[in-house]
């Protein structure tokens, strides 16, 4: 644990790339293989799952610290993460272990069956024999808040130069859904398992963001494929060994919230591995991503959504064909052979090709992504046309070219405190719209404004409250902002009927009076447009 507590720290208070990676390699090849496992794990976001709640453990360290709740409850904004707070108000402890990480957390998942005077009593005995570094690291696993500033890019590159093993198949043996419970150290990185080969998924190639009017600087347009960003889930459907699975960019595996795409197989040859886009369907066009939305969370789907939201696949490469790895071919050749896999589907088949774009110059581009919103999609992908499929991202070969966000002018009527470096500045914020006379909330935002428009907004703040309710501060009604979001819908949920997709502060309108703010009509306007 020591070890590891160490590392964590290296990484966080290095900003240098370099100096990660080697740490966490030099980690990762003279850890005990267990400790290694779960480094791995803990590093790509599969942390052990939460035992004890939050209110506990903030009254066993005011009890253990000698201090009033209230006090460290004060304290906790001010410091910003709970973790952190524990560890820093907690006595110096007064004994010390050398036990491994992997004994610290097989510890923490029996707590699962113990009674809560057991659980405090464990607690209270690892943070008596931990150094305040060690307790900061246990209590981000406690919260389940473990966060380390180095991305899961990097964290293969560690382990490749650790073992000696090639990135890309690292990062292909690291996809899927193991944990340290169900697997070792040497089955996932060292040994060949076929049973798990069948479900893995391919890593997935990702796109920057394009800002410009328009992409003159990419050179020439015939290099070059368009087509839709469409607004849904990115994933890969599978089909090996006689079965299908469908996985989610953030490696979930979503097969059975999506039972329309196992008819796949019916069309489709084993070996076939498919990227694309998972959206709710009502031809021509996608359905709004709330539709989809309403799917997302769920384990199983009643017959009554799934017919309200049919899904399909908008299938955009060909990652594998008859068992071969086709990534390392160009682009057009991958579209070409998803082409022809997919020309004689039947009209109800669940997939289709993400139909290409045509265009002759980078101006006809951008008037057809001027109509994107007319097609349910959020602007147009740009892909190389012998662009291999990368892992991750790759700066030059494909690109996401997505429309200016919707605006509205709303007014800010309600404040509350950020976390972290922010912790003593207001950056959380409620927003409302004009219904007649009265001011209706319809959204909340905490992110878009520069840290001095923070500073400022949270001096005003403190001296316009005009009520309290726990965090939150009730303001004049003064000041207008104008707020962007990428797409709006109905939401029975919410006061106003409305709910936006991605809402964040676009700038303050110093220049408009409240009076001039948008009105719930104007949404309502918005909404049948583009809802």
């Amino acid at each position: 644990m020591k070890r590891f507590a160490t590392l964590f720290a290296t990484i966080d208070q290095t900003t240098k790339t370099t100096k990660k990676v080697e740490a966490l390699a030099t980690y990762l090849s003279e850890a005990p293989e267990d400790d290694r496992l779960w480094t791995i794990a803990l590093f790509s976001g599969r942390r052990p799952r939460r035992t004890i709640t939050t209110t506990r453990l903030r009254e066993w360290a005011a009890e253990r610290a000698g201090i009033p709740l209230w006090l460290f409850e004060e304290s906790y904004p001010i410091v910003g993460d709970l973790a952190e707070t524990i560890a820093l108000v907690l006595p110096e402890p007064s004994e010390t272990h050398d036990d491994t990480l992997t004994t610290w957390i097989t510890r923490l998942r029996a707590l699962d069956a113990a009674s809560e005077d057991d659980r405090k009593a464990a607690i209270l005995d690892a943070w008596n024999r931990m150094e305040p570094l060690e307790r900061l690291v246990f209590n981000k696993l406690l919260t389940g808040g473990f966060r380390v500033g180095i991305s899961r890019k990097l964290m293969t590159r560690a382990l490749a130069q650790a073992t000696g093993q090639d990135e890309a198949q690292l990062a292909h043996r690291l996809m899927g859904d193991w944990t340290p419970e169900k697997t070792t150290y040497h089955s996932l990185i060292e040994a060949e398992d076929k049973a798990a080969e069948l479900s893995r998924p391919y890593p997935f190639c990702l796109a920057y963001g394009l800002d410009e009017e328009t992409p003159d600087s990419l050179g020439n347009p015939t290099d070059w494929h368009a087509e839709w960003k469409w607004d849904g889930i990115r994933g890969q459907l599978i089909l090996r060994g006689a079965e299908h699975f469908v996985w989610s960019r953030g490696e979930e595996l979503m097969t059975d919230r999506f039972p329309e795409l196992a008819r796949a197989r019916d069309f489709l040859p084993d070996g076939t591995v498919i990227d694309g886009e998972i959206v709710a369907w009502e031809d021509p066009h996608p359905l709004p991503f709330n539709a989809l939305q309403k799917r997302i969370g769920r384990k199983t789907v009643p017959k009554k959504l799934l017919k309200e939201a049919p899904v399909i696949l908008l299938a955009y490469d060909l990652l594998e064909e008859n068992g071969q790895d086709l990534r390392d071919l160009p682009f057009t050749t991958r579209r070409a052979k998803l082409d022809t896999l997919l020309q004689d589907l039947p009209q109800d088949a669940p997939l289709r090709p993400s139909p290409l774009i045509p265009f002759k110059s980078w101006n006809d581009l951008a008037q057809t992504r001027a109509t994107a919103r007319d097609h349910r999609a959020e602007g147009v992908m740009l892909k190389r046309a012998d662009s291999p499929y990368h892992v991750g991202r790759k700066k030059g070969d494909w690109w996401k070219w997505k429309l200016d966000p919707l605006t509205v002018d709303a007014v800010m009527i309600y404040a509350q405190q950020g976390h972290g470096r922010r912790a003593n500045l207001f950056t959380d914020f409620t927003f409302a719209v004009w219904s007649g006379n009265d001011l209706v909330p319809f959204t909340k935002a905490y992110s878009g404004l520069t840290d001095s428009e923070f500073r400022k907004i949270t001096a005003w703040v403190r001296k316009n409250t005009l009520q309290r309710f726990g965090p939150v501060r009730q303001v004049r009604p003064e000041h207008v902002f104008e707020i962007a979001f990428e797409g709006i819908f109905e939401s029975p949920r919410h006061k106003s009927g409305i709910a936006l997709r991605f809402p964040r502060m676009a700038r303050w309108r110093h220049d408009k009076p409240v009076q001039e703010a948008n009105s719930l009509d104007d949404l309502h306007a918005l909404l049948s447009q583009y809802g």
